[in-house]
């Protein structure tokens, strides 16, 4: 039998299997939050929360394993935030499609992206971003997270008149994250191995100690996925008014895909030296694969998670951290409750660092060349301001086109920047 050092090549990227596990770990504790607010989101459109539960489980650990042993890569998988409430709120609530059906659309455009994957199409169009514009991505995503943290901790809340503002910064989940966050800065700052989990569970403990977080126990029995599991309806799926949810989940799934990976394997120093991503066929067939067994299983489309960042700050850079966090989704079908213990500003105090390191992206733009920091610094700021990966990298193609045109360098632009721009652009014009 291959050992782990085999498969995993652990001493050609300076790791051990300790490292990975703590790698692992510490990306499903700043991910495990999507096994409660995945099925909370679901059931609203009439799914069973339970059965939604396990379908959540199922599909992270089944794309997390795959992604690991296939894609060779520290990224996990899970159903993904946005693409849940566009299922709910867009499909179910606002069309009028069933939940059935709704299943059956990701289940066709995760077909989509399996055969996207194995044509050089798919793999084309992440390899064609530019180098400043990859490095804007990746910044993005760290104030993206930077964000969502602030706003899990009840930092920033949201306000009619300015959209957003400051929150009660002396409440007790405040004053956690912050605390939390101090704490894994100052340790990493001495380079202690874990600092990541230790500010996490500290921030917990002090919420189980003081009654602000609740612990729910060790065990539970896992619900029957019986409700949800195969009752999709792939054919009331293929009708005209549902061509724009597949085409819209087809783009939002590649573009999220394609910016966390480029996020997570710059951070992790896996970008190859002709600066394109090694295995990324291998990657892309892992993730849209884990689309079309969560369709299967019960749930909406499963994608790369940027969490994964957090696993890569704790010393995971392989595959193995990913196998490691997708075993800890199997045992949280058993150990749920403790799962659900961690509440949600003790993860934040970890996105929150994970923001800091990865906005430093932006310390090695071209600052000298308006034309191609100018697009980087739009897909940045447009992340977190439009509460979307997809949408940032949209309009940083889009503006990167107008003005390389604009300045008479259009034949600059390669053809999948061009096609990548037409493609947001017929989004936004036509859905």
């Amino acid at each position: 039998m291959l050992s782990l050092e085999k498969i995993f090549e652990l001493k050609k990227h300076s790791s051990s299997i300790r490292t990975e596990i703590l790698g692992g770990l510490t990306t499903f504790l700043a991910m495990a939050y999507i096994t409660v607010v995945n099925p909370s989101i679901l059931s609203q459109s009439g799914m069973d929360f339970g059965a939604v539960f396990v379908a959540t489980c199922l599909a992270a650990a089944f794309g997390s394993i795959v992604m690991g042993l296939y894609g060779k890569y520290p990224i996990a998988q899970a159903p993904g935030m946005g693409q849940n409430a566009f299922f709910t709120f867009s499909i179910v609530m606002g069309m009028g499609h069933t939940w059935q059906s709704a299943l059956g659309a990701v289940f066709i455009s995760g077909v989509i992206f399996v055969a996207l994957s194995i044509l050089p199409a798919r793999e084309w169009l992440v390899n064609a971003i530019p180098r400043n514009l990859k490095l804007g991505i990746s910044a993005g995503i760290g104030l993206f997270l930077g964000f969502i943290a602030l706003k899990n901790a009840g930092i920033v809340v949201g306000n009619p008149a300015t959209f957003v503002a400051l929150g009660n910064v002396v409440s007790f989940e405040a004053l956690a994250c912050l605390l939390g966050f101090s704490i894994i800065v100052a340790l990493s700052a001495r380079k202690v191995q874990g600092a990541v989990i230790i500010g996490v569970l500290a921030a917990t403990v002090l919420g189980w100690l003081t009654g602000y977080a609740e612990f729910r126990g060790l065990v539970s029995v896992p619900p029957s996925p019986a409700p949800v599991f195969l009752q999709l309806d792939i054919v009331a799926a293929f009708q005209w008014s549902m061509a724009t949810a597949i085409l819209s989940m087809l783009i939002v799934d590649v573009f999220d895909t394609a910016g966390t990976l480029v996020g997570v394997a710059t951070r992790a120093k896996l970008i190859g030296e002709d600066g394109k991503l090694p295995r990324l066929k291998r990657a892309l067939m892992a993730d849209s694969s884990a689309t079309v067994f969560g369709a299967l299983a019960g749930t909406s489309s499963t994608t790369s998670y940027i969490e994964s960042v957090a696993g890569v700050e704790a010393g995971g850079r392989t595959g193995l951290s990913a196998v490691v966090c997708g075993v800890f989704f199997l045992v949280c079908l058993f150990f749920a409750p403790l799962a659900q213990s961690v509440p949600a500003y003790a993860t934040a105090s970890a996105l929150l660092f994970v923001a800091c390191l990865m906005a430093r992206s932006l310390a090695d733009l071209d600052w000298d060349d308006t034309l191609e920091s100018a697009p980087a610094v739009v897909a940045a700021i447009a992340m977190p301001l439009t509460f979307s990966i997809a949408e940032g990298i949209g309009l940083g193609f889009i503006t990167y086109i107008l003005i390389q045109f604009g300045s008479g360098n259009a034949r600059k632009c390669g053809v999948a920047s061009y096609v990548i721009a037409g493609i947001f652009t017929l989004k936004y014009a036509l859905l």
